[in-house]
């Protein structure tokens, strides 16, 4: 992942026991250095393209794509607000059906999860009660035809139809548009820059608090 390389680094004093001398360091990426699209951008639909996630698509498979380069899959993560791939990248068929097997078993696996409403119009076009409400499976309406009788507008949802419904909910997401890609990682590389203090060394490394030379 491209990322990975945006990071500014940090020398932490060396605890290693093949440590030469006391002013050892070992440097490594500054994991806690991260940034986010700022709230108010997500809302700004003028910036991002929707976008749906087919079938077996990874994050890199989606910014060679969209981007011309898989390495900005970081650029997908970030812009579509997924922090754990694991739960929030969508499965494909073979996987979701699995996890949904575990799960579920194999029997389980068109036991009604919930029970949902299905449209009921009058005679005449009016709606009177829409789709997807979760009710109970016993749940009943008058007649709008016949108010003397009623009906049971309710429909089944299997265990699987819940699941395959969850995951496609993770395949719409809204990425960054490619004519505001430079800018966004202008603004990013600025970002990840320190600023002077004790530890700083330069714009994109700092040291630590080496103890063993304080404690001598």
């Amino acid at each position: 992942m491209g990322y990975f390389r945006e990071l500014p680094e940090i020398d932490y004093q060396s605890f290693l026991s093949d440590t030469l001398s006391t002013g050892d360091y070992i440097r490594v990426k500054n994991l806690f250095r991260r940034n986010k699209l700022r709230d108010d951008l997500q809302n700004s639909f003028t910036i991002f393209n929707k976008y749906e996630i087919m079938e077996g698509a990874r994050p890199d498979t989606v910014a060679e794509e969209f981007y011309g380069n898989a390495e900005f899959d970081w650029v997908v993560l970030m812009t579509a607000g997924i922090i754990n791939v694991r739960n929030e990248w969508p499965l494909s068929n073979r996987d979701l059906y699995n996890l949904a097997e575990k799960k579920y078993g194999i029997a389980g696996l068109t036991s009604p999860h919930h029970y949902e409403t299905t449209e009921v119009k009058d005679s005449i076009g009016r709606l009177i009660l829409p789709a997807g409400k979760v009710v109970d499976s016993d749940f009943a309406i008058p007649n709008p035809d016949n108010v003397a009788t009623t009906i049971n507008p309710v429909v089944s949802i299997t265990n699987y139809d819940y699941e395959v419904r969850k995951n496609q909910e993770k395949s719409s997401i809204y990425l960054l548009r490619r004519s505001y890609l430079q800018q966004f990682l202008n603004d990013m590389r600025e970002i990840m820059l320190y600023d002077r203090s004790s530890e700083y060394v330069n714009d994109t490394l700092i040291r630590t608090e080496n103890t063993k030379v304080i404690g001598a």
